[in-house]
């Protein structure tokens, strides 16, 4: 079965950080590009950042500039979302999947070029 596990969330407090970790299943992970999208309850889901396959090259929404990086590790098939600063409003279930359209990140995330989602991981931010 192909598919991502996502795995790092919790509970932190407001400025407080997170690592979320993007393992590859029954793929090579680093044959795409990887994007991580959060859904918070009652709200679409919304593309977060992306890492490109070949020069991993990477992107972020406005309201995670400077406080998260994506990074990858394709000897441990593993995407990596490094999050600091965080605050009550990044409080969403994170995702990641792959993009089987395109290898190179270059703008906002579309969520239909992505897939093998998988269930996510809750991220809370509360004090």
């Amino acid at each position: 079965q192909v598919h991502v596990v996502e795995s790092g969330g919790g509970l932190v407090q407001p400025g407080g950080s997170l690592r979320l970790s993007c393992t590859a299943s029954g793929f090579t992970l680093d044959d795409y590009a990887i994007g991580w999208f959060r859904q918070a309850p009652g709200k679409e889901r919304e593309g977060v950042s992306c890492v490109s396959a070949s020069d991993h090259s990477t992107y972020y929404v406005d309201s995670v500039k400077g406080r998260f990086t994506i990074s990858r590790d394709n000897a441990e098939n593993t995407v990596y979302l490094q999050m600091s600063s965080l605050k009550p409003e990044d409080t969403a279930v994170y995702y990641c999947a792959a993009n089987l359209m395109r290898r190179r990140c270059s703008g906002p995330l579309i969520k239909h070029e992505y897939a093998y989602w998988d269930q996510g991981t809750q991220v809370t931010v509360s004090s």
